[in-house]
């Protein structure tokens, strides 16, 4: 089967220009990705599932080729991804990463023509008033970095909350990626969107994912920290057609090698 890639750009419902790489042949299957993030964060798994599938991978809006329209709106992100599908025929099997899982389960729940859905570690907050009150003093930080135009301290600032310990933080402000981080940075308001959506402060509401028909399978890493194997437990059971599979010895960046042949799986199963 052929893995040669090419790009393309698709327009969403507001005229913004989605850059789109293609890869493969057969059924297809749309990767989004999570934030601090282009489509080259997912080049790697997209290799690997182009040998199966065809792999639309994208650079989601205000990312790497795509464009950007202000102002911004989840809605607008949605549209994005059913342009995306568009462009594959109409419908597509999708995968979405970190808050790229939250993005897609979104769109799910919009109706949005997933055959299939695989969410890797959306990073929900656990439904307590302690994680609510440090979900929106984290957006007003956030709002206020970017505002003054602290890139890296508002890169810093997700780090952190992600667990990150200052001292690697601080080698990682000297490493080349940071500059690429950086460069993202303002996209980090549209994730804290995505996972603050209706008010919720990122905590998933069981009512609007119970009502997800789409056959979902919810994947964490057997080394992430705890709770966000507990998170995609507590989603794949609150959806009628979830389940959750922990990938052993996997992390938040989980393994192309590994996680490709569990996605092949379920997406042909």
């Amino acid at each position: 089967m052929s893995t040669e890639t090419f790009t393309e750009n698709v327009l969403s419902g507001d005229g913004t220009a989605i850059a789109v790489e293609r890869s493969g042949e057969g059924r297809p299957v749309v990767l989004v990705g999570g934030a601090l993030s282009d489509r080259s964060a997912s080049t790697p798994l997209a290799a690997h599932l182009a040998r199966h599938f065809s792999v639309l991978n994208y650079d989601r809006r205000g990312r790497g080729e795509s464009d950007d329209t202000a102002p911004y709106a989840v809605e607008r992100e949605i549209e994005d991804l059913q342009a995306v599908i568009a462009a594959a025929g109409g419908e597509a099997c999708v995968v979405g990463l970190s808050s790229g899982a939250v993005l897609a389960l979104e769109a799910a729940a919009e109706g949005l023509a997933i055959t299939r859905l695989a969410l890797y570690e959306p990073p929900f907050y656990a439904d307590e008033e302690s994680a609510r009150k440090a979900a929106r003093e984290y957006v007003t930080e956030l709002g206020e970095l970017l505002s003054a135009g602290r890139r890296g301290d508002a890169v810093a600032l997700l780090l952190g909350e992600a667990g990150t310990a200052e001292e690697e933080i601080g080698k990682m402000r000297n490493a080349p990626m940071w500059q690429g981080m950086e460069a993202l940075a303002h996209t980090l308001a549209y994730d804290s969107a995505v996972m603050g959506r209706d008010g919720r402060d990122g905590v998933f509401s069981r009512e609007r994912v119970a009502a997800v028909a789409t056959p979902t399978l919810v994947l964490s890493g057997g080394q992430s920290p705890e709770w966000l194997g507990d998170m995609a437990r507590q989603v794949a059971e609150a959806m009628p057609g979830g389940r959750h599979r922990s990938l052993e010895g996997q992390t938040h960046n989980a393994d192309p090698e590994a996680l490709a042949p569990v996605l092949r799986e379920f997406f042909t199963g």
